[in-house]
């Protein structure tokens, strides 16, 4: 096959499979856009989009390893035992109210550790990816460049964003709460944000952007009760 991105057959795979889904879920977002006036019918239209998307995704990548199990917020499907493709939509909550910043992100994981990743925002159609030991990389418009974190670590400079019901840390810089995780964490690894602040988070939704905040040089750390991305420069 024609690849489309810097990285294996497999990524490239991936990566289509992506794409045909973005289709179905952009016409399913000019449709949800229409149902502001009732939210409970905007949350139950969202619902069975993200239930179309495992659906449709599933063939696509049952091409790219066959035997391979699933894993979503929402399905646990058992596969061979060694790989499991992981697939969540970050910032569900952003969709249901017609905001275009949201992403679908998915992970190929063999023997427990994640060894493709890609985050996807099917509305801006730019992608964020790795694959383990190559380093990570934004792609849109037929273009791809690697991308690494930010070097900045006085208090000051930064800029963090939050996902958090609690207690913040005080910092003297700028705050954002974008709404969409999978993406605050690849915005750490573009630089874009210097750390990320969340209450745990469903496994499904960071496993991909886990391993392009690594590969990008920075930090991803987890208690099960907090999670935090870091530049590896900023003290939280």
């Amino acid at each position: 096959m024609e690849l489309l991105i810097k990285g294996s057959t497999e990524l490239n795979k991936m990566f289509a499979a992506l794409q045909n889904t973005a289709t179905g879920l952009r016409r399913d977002f000019g449709e949800v856009e229409s149902l502001q006036r009732s939210l409970r019918s905007a949350h139950d239209f969202v619902a069975k989009a993200s239930a179309r998307i495992e659906e449709s995704i599933l063939d696509d990548l049952q091409l790219v390893r066959p035997n391979a199990g699933l894993l979503t917020p929402n399905v646990s499907k058992i596969g061979d035992g060694k790989d499991e493709f992981v697939l969540a939509l970050s910032g569900a909550g952003n969709f249901v109210r017609g905001n275009p910043h949201f992403a679908i992100s998915l992970a190929l994981r063999s023997m427990g550790e994640t060894k493709i990743a890609l985050v996807y925002s099917p509305i801006e159609e730019r992608l964020y990816y790795a694959e383990e030991g190559n380093g990570a990389f934004v792609f849109t418009a037929h273009h791809s460049e690697k991308i690494h974190v930010s070097n900045l670590a006085e208090s000051e400079d930064l800029t963090i964003a939050y996902n958090t019901k609690g207690i913040r840390p005080v910092i003297k810089g700028e705050a954002r709460e974008t709404g969409c995780p999978a993406m605050d964490i690849v915005w750490v690894a573009a630089g874009k944000f210097d750390a990320f602040v969340s209450d745990s988070l469903d496994f499904a939704e960071i496993a991909a952007a886990e391993l392009i905040i690594r590969e990008a040089g920075g930090k991803i750390e987890s208690d099960g009760i907090d999670l935090v991305a870091t530049n590896g420069k900023v003290e939280l």
